[in-house]
């Protein structure tokens, strides 16, 4: 398989041709797999921190409401929020 032809078909992929000249039609595929590129690299690293923090203990609901103000006042020094 030939480097051009494997362009080709992912230049097909992304989007209709944009325009009978080669080289603007290049141009804009490049542009467009810019864009989905950008997209799949924001979309790994979302995934990422949501499998990362997955199971984290922390984060958990635990105890009843008073013991969460009782942890709010002793964090705001007395202060109630």
């Amino acid at each position: 398989m030939k480097h051009r032809t494997i362009w080709k078909w992912f230049a097909m992929a992304l989007g209709e041709k944009a325009s009978k000249c080669d080289k603007e039609s290049d141009i804009v595929a490049r542009i467009r797999a810019t864009i989905f590129l950008t997209y799949l690299i924001t979309n790994c690293f979302i995934v990422a921190g949501v499998v990362r923090h997955w199971n984290d203990q922390q984060h958990q609901v635990s105890g009843s409401v008073s013991q969460t103000k009782e942890k709010i006042i002793f964090k705001t020094g007395g202060y109630v929020l």
